[in-house]
C-alpha cells in the first residue's frame, strides 16, 4: 500500500492525534498552524489559526466537539472543532508542553515548561466554570520542582493523570486533590511520549534511553520492554492486535552529522507479548516524532522531523497473518 502523504506543515511535526472515531487526524508542528485532515483520503479539512509559536501538543475530546492545543507562545487554546473558532485562551508564563481533555470533555489539563525562572506546573481548568478561564485561575495547580514533565495523559475515568518526566520518572497525580498517588522510575532518560491502550488499562512510554515500556495504568506495574538502538520518540498500541509501533531516530541535531541511508528512519513494529520486532516501515527523511494507530487498527500514521505526516493502510495480509498466528 502506498502511504498517503500529508503536506501541511513547514516545520517538523511535534504530535499527531486521531479523534475517537478515527475519521479525523489532527497534526501540530513547530510552526503555528494546527491542521485537521480526513484520515480516509488525506484531504485537509481546515486549520485552527491563532497561535504565534511552535505548537507542542494537541488533543480532541470524546465526541470531537473541542480541540485543545498547547504552544511555545505561552498559551493553551480551546477550539470549536467544526468551525475552527477559538473558544478559550489560557495564558501561561512558559511554554505549554503537554495538554489533554478528560474523558467527559469538561476538564482540561496542561503542563508548562521549566524555563525563564518559572518552574514546571500542571494546571487543571473546569470548562463548566467560565470564570476559571476568564480570571486565569485553575481549580488546581501542581508544582513539579524536581524534573519537568515532558509527556502526560489522562488515566482511566479522568481520576488521575500519568506524567512522564525529563529524568525518566513516572508519576500519577490525582485530578481531584492534586496529590502524588504513585511514583516509579523505570527509564533512565527522558520520557518523550505516553499513549494509552484503547481500553485505558495499559499505557506505553517512549524514552530517550532507546526503549519503550508497557505499564499498567492504575498500579504503574512495569509489564514489557521494547528495546531499540536509538532514542524512541513515540510509541503506540494497536487497538485490535497485540502490536506496538515505535517511531524514533537520532536527535534532530545529530541527523546531519551521522551517515544514515536516506529514508532510514523506520517505524518499527513489535509484538506486545513476545517483545520481538517483526516489521519495519521506511519512509521518513528524518526521525519520526509521533506515531498513532487509527482507532479501528487498520491503519497507522507517523509524523516526522521532515514535516510530513504519512498515513499507512495495512495490507490484507497483515490481518490474515495475525489471525493465523
Amino acid at each position: 500500500m502506498k502511504p498517503i502523504l500529508l503536506q501541511g506543515h513547514e516545520r517538523s511535526i511535534t504530535q499527531i492525534k486521531y479523534n475517537r472515531e478515527g475519521d479525523l487526524l489532527f497534526t501540530v508542528a513547530k510552526d503555528p498552524i494546527v491542521n485537521v485532515w480526513y484520515s480516509v483520503n488525506g484531504e485537509r479539512l481546515g486549520t485552527y489559526n491563532g497561535h504565534t509559536g511552535a505548537v507542542w501538543c494537541v488533543d480532541a475530546d470524546w465526541d470531537t466537539r473541542h480541540v485543545l492545543t498547547g504552544s511555545a507562545d505561552n498559551s493553551c487554546r480551546l477550539w470549536d472543532c467544526e468551525t475552527g473558532k477559538q473558544l478559550a485562551l489560557v495564558k501561561t508564563s512558559s511554554a505549554v508542553r503537554t495538554c489533554g481533555l478528560d474523558f467527559g470533555g469538561n476538564i482540561i489539563m496542561f503542563s508548562t515548561d521549566k524555563q525563564m525562572g518559572y518552574q514546571c506546573f500542571v494546571s487543571f481548568f473546569d470548562l463548566r466554570d467560565p470564570s476559571q478561564i476568564e480570571n486565569n485561575e485553575p481549580y488546581m495547580k501542581i508544582p513539579c520542582s524536581d524534573s519537568k514533565i515532558t509527556s502526560a495523559v489522562w488515566g482511566p475515568l479522568g481520576e488521575f493523570i500519568i506524567a512522564g518526566h525529563e529524568n525518566g520518572e513516572l508519576n500519577q497525580f490525582s485530578a481531584k486533590s492534586g496529590e502524588q498517588l504513585s511514583n516509579i522510575k523505570e527509564h533512565t532518560k527522558q520520557i518523550n511520549d505516553i499513549q494509552t491502550s484503547r481500553d485505558m488499562t495499559m499505557f506505553i512510554t517512549a524514552s530517550k534511553d532507546n526503549t519503550a515500556k508497557l505499564f499498567d495504568c492504575t498500579s504503574l506495574e512495569h509489564l514489557k520492554t521494547f528495546r531499540t538502538e536509538r532514542p524512541v520518540n513515540s510509541a503506540a498500541l494497536s487497538p485490535i492486535f497485540d502490536h506496538v509501533v515505535l517511531g524514533g531516530g537520532q536527535e534532530a541535531m545529530d541527523v546531519t552529522t551521522t551517515s544514515t541511508r536516506i529514508g532510514k528512519f523506520e517505524a518499527r513494529f513489535f509484538h506486545l507479548a513476545f517483545e520481538e520486532e517483526f516489521g519495519r516501515v521506511k519512509g521518513h527523511f528524518g526521525p519520526i516524532n509521533s506515531v498513532a494507530f487509527h482507532p479501528d487498527g487498520k491503519s497507522y500514521s507517523s509524523g516526522g522531523e521532515d514535516g510530513y505526516v504519512r498515513i499507512h493502510y495495512f495490507d490484507p495480509q497483515y490481518f490474515e497473518f495475525e489471525f493465523e498466528a
